[in-house]
Order: C-alpha cells, then sequence, then structure tokens
C-alpha cells in the first residue's frame, strides 16, 4: 500500500496480512484434537484474530495518540502470542514443524510493522 493512502484499517498491510493469517489458523485448527477445543485451539483463535481487532481498535482511536499507541501495544502482544501458541501446536505435534514454522514467521513482519507505526505514530494520528 506503499504510496497509496490509508483509509480503513483494511487497507493496512499489518491487517491485511494477520487478517489472512487468522484465517489459516482457523482452517488448521480445525483438525485438533477435540480435547483441546476449551484450551489450545480457542487460544490460539482468539489471539490471532484478537490481533486484527487491535488494530482496527487503534485505527478507529488515532485522534488520540495514546489511544493509538496502546491499541497497536494490544495488537503486538496479541500477535506474539499467537506465535507462542503455534509453538505449542507444533511441539503437541498437532501442526506439521514446517507449517507450524511458516505460520510464526508470517507474523514476524506483521509485530515489525506494528513497531514502527508505534514508533512513528506522528504519520497515522489525525
Amino acid at each position: 500500500m506503499m504510496g497509496e493512502r490509508i483509509r480503513f484499517h483494511t487497507d493496512l498491510e499489518a491487517y491485511q496480512i494477520a487478517f489472512i493469517a487468522a484465517m489459516e489458523i482457523f482452517q488448521v485448527t480445525k483438525s485438533f484434537p477435540k480435547k483441546e477445543i476449551y484450551s489450545l485451539t480457542d487460544q490460539i483463535r482468539r489471539s490471532s484474530r484478537s490481533v486484527c481487532a487491535n488494530i482496527s481498535e487503534a485505527w478507529r482511536k488515532r485522534r488520540y495518540p495514546g489511544a493509538f499507541i496502546n491499541g497497536l501495544n494490544h495488537a503486538e502482544a496479541e500477535a506474539a502470542e499467537t506465535q507462542v501458541w503455534l509453538s505449542f501446536s507444533k511441539e503437541c505435534a498437532y501442526l506439521v514443524e514446517k507449517q507450524a514454522d511458516r505460520l510464526v514467521d508470517v507474523y514476524d513482519p506483521i509485530i515489525g510493522i506494528i513497531v514502527t507505526m508505534i514508533k512513528h505514530p506522528e504519520k497515522w494520528i489525525i
């Protein structure tokens, strides 16, 4: 989206990547054991979706620098949490190592973009 005007949270690259990742996580967790439905499955789905939700909320609060940064901090934390749940999924053999590692790696640029936005909020604040 470089050079294009960002009008909606859905235009943000971090949101777009996180949304695709969350949907992939939803699909792959369908095969997790039923005994994990209220623990690992629920946690990883929740945290991956929360990245998008927190980016969206931060975007709508960008009139207030503190609220904007706080929302992005939450998004960053949820992205890191998702990486942890993915690691547990790999260690429990619910995900193939290559798939789990690829999904963990998807969150690195998401976190990087979010951190850049936190460091330079003036570019986003209304």
